[in-house]
C-alpha cells in the first residue's frame, strides 16, 4: 500500500492515534497537514492550529489548508469526561463544519475517514433522533437542535459516536454517488492513548472490570493507524460508508 503523492490532512494529530496515523502515512509516502489545537509535537509538511469547538476558527482557517486534499482523517475528539456542549462541538459539530467545508478540495477518488468508537454501535436504537440531527444544515442549526433535545451528560460520548456514525453512512452515500468521495468511519475499542484514563473514569470501573476479561488488551495507537490509512489508498476505492471495527475483536464477544 503506497500513499505517495498524496495529501492527507489529519485532525488531532499532536498525540495519540492522530499522532500514530500521521506517522505511517508520511512513511508511506504522504504528504501530512496536521491540525489539533495543541502544538504539534512531530514532523509534518504542514500544521494549523486549531480549535474546532469554534465554527468562526474553523472558517477563519480555512486559506491555511491545500488546496488539494487527497484524504481527510478526522481523528480530533474529547472524551465524555469534558463537558457534553464541548463534546458535541468537537466530536460532531466541529467534524461535520470543517469536512463540509473542505469538500470542494477534494478530487474525485479522494477519502473521509471519521473516527467513531466501539461505544456507538448502538446507533440503530436511536436512529430517528440521529437522523434528526444529521438533518440540520450548519453548525449552529445543530447545536440549536441539541438545545432542544438535550442529551444527557453520562452518555453523551456514546451518543455522538452514535450520531457520528449514523451521520458518515448517511452522507457517504451522496458523496459518493456525486462526488465520487469515499466517507467511512472506524470504531476503535481502548486504545493506549494519554485519554485511556479519561474512558475508565467514564465508563466506571465496575463496567471496565466486567470488560476486561473480554479482550486480549487495549490496542496500541500505531495497530489503529493501518486500516485507517489502508481506507484513504486506492487499494480501498470500492470501500464506502462502512463503519469498520478496529477492536481486537471486542465488539464480536456482544453477538
Amino acid at each position: 500500500m503506497t500513499l505517495s503523492g498524496k495529501t492527507i490532512v489529519i485532525t488531532g494529530v499532536s498525540s495519540g492515534i492522530g499522532g500514530e496515523v500521521a506517522r505511517l502515512a508520511r512513511f508511506r509516502g504522504a504528504t501530512v497537514i496536521g491540525v489539533d489545537r495543541n502544538d504539534a509535537l512531530l514532523t509534518l509538511d504542514g500544521f494549523i492550529k486549531l480549535d474546532l469547538s469554534d465554527p468562526a476558527a474553523i472558517d477563519a482557517s480555512l486559506a491555511q489548508f491545500p488546496t488539494r486534499i487527497d484524504a481527510l482523517i478526522n481523528a480530533a475528539g474529547v472524551p465524555g469526561t469534558a463537558d457534553k456542549d464541548l463534546v458535541a462541538r468537537v466530536n460532531y459539530l466541529g467534524l461535520r463544519h470543517l469536512t463540509e467545508a473542505l469538500l470542494d478540495r477534494m478530487p474525485k477518488g479522494s477519502s473521509i475517514v471519521n473516527f467513531a468508537s466501539i461505544l456507538g454501535a448502538e446507533w440503530p436504537h436511536r436512529v430517528e433522533l440521529h437522523k434528526q440531527l444529521a438533518a440540520t444544515d450548519s453548525f449552529a442549526a445543530g447545536h440549536d437542535w441539541l438545545a432542544a433535545n438535550p442529551v444527557a451528560q453520562e452518555t453523551c460520548y456514546q451518543y455522538f459516536k452514535e450520531a457520528l456514525i449514523f451521520w458518515s453512512m448517511k452522507r457517504s452515500h451522496s458523496l459518493f454517488m456525486e462526488r465520487d468521495i469515499r466517507m467511512n468511519s472506524v470504531a476503535p475499542g481502548p486504545v493506549f492513548t494519554p485519554i485511556l484514563g479519561d474512558f475508565v473514569t467514564m465508563l466506571g470501573q465496575d463496567r471496565v472490570q466486567a470488560d476486561a476479561h473480554k479482550m486480549k488488551r487495549p490496542a496500541l495507537a500505531d495497530e489503529i493507524a493501518g486500516p485507517v490509512l489502508f481506507l484513504c489508498s486506492d487499494d480501498a476505492r470500492w470501500v464506502a460508508g462502512i463503519n469498520l471495527p478496529i477492536d481486537g475483536g471486542l465488539a464480536a464477544v456482544y453477538i
